[in-house]
């Protein structure tokens, strides 16, 4: 199945919108594996084998695991997913944005290395920042289009000229991966939980792409507002919580109150469904 095929099947496998981020740090580790960096991969393989049945995709972020020279452990991670969660696809937030021959041994780092079923990207660097990941039969790409933070508002919620009716630069983005930049239907973006109304936005613009929206949980996003604004029945939305099911015990239990954190979110995520 291609990257989308894989979501959507997993949306109705799992009755699920959630994606389980997979950032961990080990300051926060239960007390049993706290401050162990070699415990990086048994304590996030528990994460994913408690939510394996609740959730649309997981999402490793790539900094969490090389900060601490844990790459190897990151690729047994990503062997431990294909093997026990197979119908669940994995994104690996990493972010790249760079261009020609690098941006290749990037797309073969996230592809071939890590196994990605998909990889979120910078687009600011133009189309050929783009390309060389689309060469990749079948996987996905999801492009920052309007991120979570507040320094987002220094770039993405610019116009484009002083015009009046000019669009946005994210509306921009959000255009071109809708139309030219998305030749073989491979890509998606990324739109931050705490903007409902702009996700709405992002939706008019582009209203076939998948979107992945980061910023519920900890990050403080409305979960109900999210699913009202991006929610299309032909276009999976992959809404994602980290630090909220990661932590959310610190005893020897933690992966069963992660799973009861990831079961209860999702379950809000579904209900909010127009």
């Amino acid at each position: 199945m291609t990257f989308i095929e894989m979501l959507q099947d997993a949306q109705r496998r799992n009755g699920s919108m959630l994606c389980v981020g997979l950032d961990p740090e080990p300051a926060r580790f239960p007390a049993h594996l706290k401050g162990d960096a070699s415990k990086i991969y048994d304590f996030c393989a528990r994460i994913v084998d408690a939510t394996a049945d609740l959730a649309i995709a997981f999402k490793p972020q790539i900094a969490y695991f090389a900060a601490h020279r844990a790459e190897g452990q990151l690729e047994q991670l990503m062997e431990h997913m294909r093997r026990n969660a197979p119908h669940v696809p994995v994104i690996l937030d990493a972010k790249r944005g760079d261009i020609g021959s690098t941006a290749e041994q990037y797309a073969k780092e996230a592809f071939e290395r890590y196994g990605a079923d998909a990889v979120t990207l910078s687009p600011f660097m133009g189309f050929d920042s783009v390309q060389p990941y689309l060469r990749f039969e079948g996987k996905g790409a999801f492009l920052l289009c309007r991120t979570s933070n507040p320094g987002g508002d220094d770039l993405q919620n610019q116009r484009l000229s002083s015009i009046p009716g000019e669009p946005l630069l994210y509306e921009h983005v959000a255009r071109l991966a809708q139309g030219p930049w998305n030749l073989n239907g491979q890509l998606g973006l990324v739109v931050g939980a705490t903007y409902p109304a702009e996700i709405e936005g992002v939706r008019k613009v582009a209203p076939s792409v998948p979107l992945l929206i980061p910023g519920i949980g900890a990050q403080g996003g409305d979960a109900i507002a999210t699913v009202k604004a991006g929610w299309r029945a032909d276009a999976p939305i992959v809404v994602s919580s980290s630090r909220a099911i990661l932590y959310a015990s610190d005893g020897e239990g933690f992966a069963e109150a992660a799973r009861r954190e990831a079961r209860r979110t999702r379950d809000l995520l579904q209900a909010a469904r127009p």
